[in-house]
Parts: C-alpha cells; sequence; structure tokens
C-alpha cells in the first residue's frame, strides 16, 4: 500500500520550559508518514525517564501539584499498521488480565473496515496481535465490515475477553452494504479462539458502548442506530451469554458510558434524551432499567472500590468544566467531588482506579488535544481531593522520537496499583493521528504513598 506523503511540519513547543536535546534520527521537518511505525535504530521497544516528564505546560489550572520524581516510561508501537488508516485510533477501554494487558484498534476504514485486539506481556515486554474482526467475521465482499471496537474489553469467568464492533463511517450502515447490525465476539486468549456470540443483537444497531458481569455473564450495551434503520434512538440491551439470548432490550440508552457494580450486579446509565435521567438495571429484579433519584456526570466510569465505590467523570461540554463524581453503590447516593480538568483539556473517556480505591488514574483530552497540556498523566487523591500529575509525556516522544500523543479512549492498571498502561492515538510527521502507541508507564513507590 503507498505511503501516505502529508506536507505538514511537526509543531511541538512547551510553553513554560527548557527545549529538549533533540534526537539527530529523527527528522522534524514535514516527512513521509511509512507504514509500519518505526523506532530509531531498528528498536522495537524503547525506556526512558527524564526530569522533561515533570516539566509542566502554560495551562497548568491552579492547584494541580506536580510529583517529585519521574516515572519510568516502556514506549512501543503497535504491529500491524501496515497501511494507512482513517485514522488508526483506538476508542475502546483496555484491560488488565491474569498478568497480561488487553487493548484494542481499529484502522476506521469504511464500508469495510478492521479492528484488532493485542495482547501486552510486561514480563516480556512483547505486544502481539491476538484477532482481528474482519478474518473472524469472513463476510463475503461488497458486505459491511466494522472498522472499530469501541466498547470496553472485559474478560468473563470462562477466560474469554468479551467485547463488540462498531462502524468506521455513518454512511455505510445501509442495506447498500448489507447491514444488519454489529457483533458481540469472544476471544480466548489462551487457546486463540475467537468466536461471535451475536450478530445485532439489536438489528440495524452498532454497539459502542458495553459493560459486563463476568459473574453473571451477561453483556450489557449501548447501542448507536445504522442510516435508515427503524429505531433511530440510542438503545440499552442485556444479553445473556449463557442462553445467547436478549434479556432487555430499551429504548433511550446510555449516552456514553455505563456504571456496573460487582456487588451487586447492578448497571446504571444516564438516559441518551436526558442525561439527568439516571437509570438502574438489576437483572434479579425485573427485565426492565427503572429511572432513580440523583444526577451525576458519566462520560466515564471506574471500576468499583473496595469502599463500594464507583467514580465517574462529566463530559465538560459547552465549556464547562469536567466533574468527578463519587457513585456509592450499597446506598446509590451521588457525591460531586470537584473538578477533574489539569490544564485546557476536558474530555476524559477512561478512567482507572487503584487496589486500594486511594486514586484514579486517568488522561485529558481524549478525542486529541493532549498534547496541549503535555499529554499529562493524573493522579487524583481521592482522599485529599488532590490532583497531581505523574508525568508530562509530551512534547518528549515527539522531540525524542518523532510521535505526538494525542489522547486515549485507553487506560488500565495492573492489580498492584504500579503500573499504568495507555494505549495513544498519536501521530508522526503529520496533523491528523496516523498510528496506534502503547505506553508502560511504571508509577516510582514515593508517588503512590498510602
Amino acid at each position: 500500500m503507498k505511503s501516505l506523503l502529508l506536507g505538514l511540519t511537526l509543531i511541538g513547543s512547551l510553553l513554560a520550559a527548557e527545549p529538549l536535546k533533540k534526537n539527530p534520527k529523527v527528522k522534524s521537518s514535514a516527512a513521509e508518514v511509512t507504514y509500519p511505525p518505526k523506532l530509531p535504530n531498528g528498536k522495537i521497544l524503547v525506556t526512558d525517564t527524564s526530569q522533561d516528564f515533570l516539566k509542566p505546560p502554560a495551562t497548568l489550572l491552579p492547584g494541580v501539584s506536580i510529583a517529585k520524581k519521574p516515572p519510568t516510561v516502556d514506549f512501543i508501537y503497535y504491529p500491524g499498521q501496515d497501511y494507512p488508516g482513517k485514522p488508526w485510533s483506538n476508542w475502546g477501554d483496555s484491560l488488565y488480565a491474569n498478568g497480561k494487558y488487553y487493548a484494542s484498534i481499529g484502522d476506521h476504514l469504511a464500508p469495510a473496515g478492521n479492528a484488532f485486539i493485542y495482547e501486552y506481556d510486561p514480563a516480556t515486554k512483547k505486544l502481539r496481535r491476538l484477532m482481528d474482526v474482519f478474518s473472524t467475521l469472513n463476510l463475503p465482499e461488497g458486505h459491511y465490515a466494522p472498522g472499530k471496537i469501541h466498547s470496553r474489553i472485559d474478560m468473563g469467568n470462562d477466560g474469554y475477553l468479551y467485547f463488540s464492533t462498531h462502524r468506521g463511517s455513518t454512511r455505510v450502515t445501509t442495506d447498500q452494504y448489507h447491514y444488519k447490525g454489529d457483533w458481540i465476539l469472544r476471544h480466548n486468549p489462551a487457546t486463540g479462539k475467537t468466536e461471535i456470540v451475536s450478530h445485532g443483537p439489536v438489528p440495524k444497531h452498532c454497539i459502542p458502548t458495553s459493560a459486563f458481569d463476568p459473574k453473571r455473564m451477561i453483556f450489557y450495551g449501548g447501542t448507536a442506530p445504522g442510516t435508515g434503520g427503524e429505531d433511530a434512538g440510542v438503545r440499552f440491551f442485556a444479553y445473556d451469554i449463557n442462553t445467547r439470548k436478549v434479556i432487555c432490550d430499551e429504548p433511550d440508552g446510555p449516552a456514553r458510558a455505563m456504571i456496573f457494580a460487582p456487588s451487586t450486579g447492578r448497571v446504571y446509565y444516564n438516559q441518551s434524551n436526558a442525561e439527568s435521567a439516571l437509570m438502574r438495571f438489576d437483572p434479579t429484579k425485573g427485565n426492565k432499567p427503572v429511572k432513580i433519584a440523583g444526577e451525576i456526570g458519566l462520560r466515564a466510569a471506574s471500576e468499583e472500590t473496595p469502599q463500594g465505590i464507583v467514580y465517574t467523570v462529566s463530559q465538560g461540554r459547552k465549556g464547562e468544566m469536567a466533574q468527578m463524581y463519587a457513585f456509592h453503590t450499597k446506598t446509590e447516593k451521588v457525591e460531586m467531588i470537584g473538578p477533574a480538568a489539569v490544564g485546557s483539556q476536558q474530555y476524559i473517556t477512561t478512567l482507572d482506579a487503584d487496589p486500594t480505591g486511594r486514586y484514579i488514574y486517568y488522561v485529558p483530552g481524549a478525542h486529541g488535544g493532549s498534547e496541549q497540556d503535555n499529554s499529562a498523566v493524573v493522579q487524583y487523591d481521592t482522599k485529599n481531593r488532590q490532583r497531581k500529575i505523574i508525568a508530562f509525556l509530551h512534547p518528549f516522544y515527539q522531540t525524542q522520537y518523532g510521535c505526538t500523543l494525542k489522547g486515549t479512549y485507553s487506560v488500565a492498571l495492573d492489580p498492584k496499583g504500579e503500573t499504568l498502561f495507555i494505549t495513544w492515538n498519536a501521530n508522526r510527521n503529520s496533523k491528523a493521528w496516523d498510528t496506534c502507541a502503547l505506553t508502560v508507564l511504571y508509577i516510582p513507590e514515593s508517588e503512590r504513598k498510602k
């Protein structure tokens, strides 16, 4: 496939910091973007630690602290990006399970695109592709094939990874491309087996949003309607993996994220047509969601902590600052706990709680723009309600390796709360995203004292 020529100049300035020393092997002028993306000197992975990770941008807000010790960070490009995507990107949240990190990326092509699941082994520092959606579906030529995995990746009690697919373009979910709906898929990392769980559990709807109950084996989805579908609204559905049946399908589904409380088995979401309407679905008490008291911002949600709390964040749209919330799963009490932004960027799409429930980790600027705040990686102290930056990863990787980290929908933390995995939407000598990269950030012990 021909290389993508983009005559644009990389611009990277650290507004409140000294200039970084430049890697002479990386060109900063407009250059040909080639595939697959490569690191200098034929390296597959690079490891760095630098005081530059602690240099703030001019956008840093008052009251936001900075770590005292920089982390060590591994950096690697996702393999298999051998042709231009439109763009290569990540849209679904990732997972750490059984000692491995699992993430998805896609090429965003349409009407026939492809998306992939990867496994990163921290012990060997190797990243491998487990499966691709296009080969799994094995559709006839001219049929719609999804270019994204927009849902979470979750692991069931059967050892399978569960996830769902989403369109690469809003204009291809039509009869012209034989669109009947998107897919719930599963993959077993131990055996390499991939299976179709369901095709079109909600007919002619994509499935960009998910939550999963590994105990009861229920896949929860929020949909987006295909073009020309009879039902143009977002729907909420629950799919029983064991019986292979839809056990709930209701209109006005989740606008974006859902809260899942393992302690109760309940799922919560804001209705898409009225985001102040907080809904609860309890699989043990009927087959319909019910409205409950309270209003909560819910663009992303953390895991349930040992204290029985799920932390969420609002979207921060229309000039409003994104706010952090605490949802108490036992009492269903909602508590606003303070601003989440640390600079100019408000859009946060993934929250990860450490095993003690003390710290929440996230990266503002999900849909591009994180570099405007120097790609800040945030540690939120729930006890002191303090925002602290544990690393500014821009412009270090742009200057050293020619890669600008633009944002993420995909972050996971290891069970010890020591290592943070971030899959980035990034670009190399171009304006648009053109690659996906992984950073593995080792959080210094001094920065996570309890």
